[in-house]
């Protein structure tokens, strides 16, 4: 009988340490799975869930809306419902993603790289389809300042912006000024509501 409890014992000694090993490994497996996980895939899961999200961009300033769509180097956001602004976010002018704890938690466990078509999408090709449409559109630097008009041309690195009035149409008695912008200067790019999200 002492024999059988002194087995038992052994046995669940054994036993709590096999779970204790096991639940270190599945830590250890946990933490090296989120430390490969990108923030571009922590977006793609904030866009399926539609939770919101404040942007803090680089040189100051601020975004709020849901995220929608997810390029290679981008996201955009939507201000909501009513009002369908868009806005076209460079990753690179992304100082840090405001978010609820669930949304946060979520996007950590639902993290995924989204379609091969939405990973292959860059910023100069999503801005190339801006161009095609003639949006109005404000383009906030890097820097905090702001410039408005049509984009005329997307290059694999930079931007031509037509600047004019708000409500106005691109022609050149409207236009008062050029800028050729690269994409590395870029904070946002807010489209005109009426235009929508390409």
């Amino acid at each position: 009988m002492r024999w059988d409890r002194f087995f038992e014992d052994l046995e669940d000694q054994l036993d709590s340490e096999w779970e204790a090993e096991r639940a270190a490994l599945d830590t250890e497996a946990e933490r090296l799975r989120l430390s490969r996980i990108p923030i571009r895939e922590r977006l793609v899961a904030l866009a399926s869930a539609g939770h919101q999200v404040v942007v803090d961009l680089s040189g100051g300033g601020e975004t709020v809306g849901t995220v929608t769509r997810v390029g290679v180097d981008w996201f955009a956001l939507q201000a909501n419902a009513r009002r369908p602004d868009a806005s076209l976010v460079p990753l690179h002018a992304v100082m840090a993603l405001g978010a609820s704890a669930d949304a946060v938690l979520s996007s950590v466990r639902a993290a995924a790289p989204g379609t091969a078509l939405a990973q292959r999408m860059t910023f100069g090709f999503v801005l190339r389809d801006v161009v095609r449409r003639r949006i109005y559109t404000t383009v906030q630097l890097t820097g905090g300042r702001t410039l408005s008009g049509t984009i005329d041309r997307a290059g694999s690195d930079h931007l031509d912006l037509a600047l004019h009035e708000s409500g106005t149409p691109r022609r050149a008695d409207n236009v008062t000024g050029f800028r050729m912008i690269p994409f590395a200067a870029v904070a946002v790019v807010r489209l005109d509501a009426a235009a929508g999200l390409p």
